[in-house]
């Protein structure tokens, strides 16, 4: 991965970090995963293409070496970066007015043709002479255009992958733009049953919009409504769904890595008044769910108070209503239960179902998931 600009991060957030990263080697490793970018990481669109189709087609159109992480998602891919064009040294050329070069251009040849191979499948051995992308390139590939894959941080897959909405089903998004949750669920629902995909803010909602389109999602509406609002209306009309995805609004530490600029943003008056709105939409999207219906409450930040504490106050909230469910992630992945104590409170020990994700153990962004079951 390539370095980048190390911002400054803010001195109450350190203190935050140290606390929730109590070992020195811990601490370090995260301040460490800082300093580059995550894995660069595709989602195929199984509703254009399969996996092994588009992996082929980009691996010989683009020279790019992508390995398939998760046995069991093949969808997820990681672009490594690009095989380098193998290039013949001048004391390697073969002078044709040489006659007595022509007896080493046999061996000159199988030299060049074992520097070009050696990539990462179909036997070969892990290639070392790689490039980086150019900036831009993954986008600007016809493949991405036509909505063969969608650019997505391996962590952003993992509430669709929680929650996996079946077809036929009913599913809400609540927070849903830019659509990379949204249309990977269309893609596991295979276009069918419904998703209502919500999104408050009109210039995000066209971009949702245009991602959908692009992936060839049509089993989705796109609503523009504050999400509490949204669901009370819902709740009128006594309408209600089998799954809901509330990946809510917050205060983003786990994007550090990703996009650094953000550092600056941070605020820790900002984390307690996103903790109120995260209960409010809470509350409201779990009244519309159905009896026996899931639904997975994420976030792309760090903060307790945002995420264990969210699953703690929903559990006092619907008291014999509501259910903590086990999170199934690809074995291969990284991740951390969630905590049962900070700042001087004790949440129940059935947050330790929820899923903390750190950059420096998974070399993604930084996520928080929590699946619940509604019982009554």
């Amino acid at each position: 991965m390539k370095p980048r600009q190390n911002y400054q991060l803010k001195p109450e957030y350190i203190e935050r970090i140290k606390k929730l990263l109590p070992e020195k080697s811990d601490y370090e490793s995260y301040l460490e995963s800082l300093k580059t970018r995550p894995t660069r990481s595709i989602r195929c669109n199984t509703l254009k293409i399969k996996p092994d189709e588009l992996k082929k087609r980009l691996e010989e159109k683009y020279k790019w070496q992508i390995v398939q992480p998760f046995k069991k998602n093949p969808e997820i891919m990681i672009v490594e970066g690009k095989i380098a064009e193998t290039k013949v040294s001048d004391d390697e050329k073969i002078n044709e007015n040489d006659k007595s070069s022509i007896n080493n251009s046999i061996s000159i040849c199988e030299r060049s043709e074992r520097s070009r191979g050696g990539g990462r499948g179909r036997g070969g051995q892990k290639n070392k002479n790689l490039e980086n992308l150019e900036p831009g390139e993954l986008g600007r590939a016809l493949e991405h255009l036509l909505g063969y894959y969608y650019i997505q941080d391996i962590a952003s897959m993992l509430p669709i992958i929680a929650l996996q909405p079946n077809p036929e089903e009913t599913l809400l998004d609540l927070c849903a733009a830019p659509g990379s949750k949204t249309t990977q669920a269309a893609a596991l629902m295979k276009n069918t049953g419904n998703i209502i995909a919500n999104e408050i803010s009109l210039g995000r909602l066209k971009i949702l919009a245009s991602n959908s389109e692009r992936c060839g999602v049509t089993n989705t509406i796109l609503t523009k409504k504050e999400g509490t609002a949204l669901c009370k209306k819902f709740q009128k009309e006594n309408i209600k769904f089998d799954k809901i995805l509330l990946d809510a609004p917050c205060s983003g530490e786990g994007t550090f890595c990703s996009k650094p600029k953000t550092y600056s943003m941070w605020n820790p008056k900002t984390i307690k008044s996103l903790s109120h709105l995260q209960k409010q939409l809470f509350k409201e999207a779990f009244e519309i769910l159905e009896t026996n219906g899931e639904m997975i409450y994420s976030t792309c930040t760090h903060a307790p108070e945002e995420n264990e504490e969210i699953v703690d106050w929903a559990l006092t909230e619907f008291k014999d209503k509501i259910k903590v469910e086990k999170i199934t992630l690809p074995k291969e992945f990284n991740s951390r239960p969630g905590i049962t104590e900070w700042d001087k409170q004790k949440y129940s020990k059935e947050v330790t179902k929820s899923i903390r994700v750190y950059p420096h153990d998974s070399n993604t962004e930084g996520f928080f998931l929590a699946k619940f079951k509604k019982t009554k």
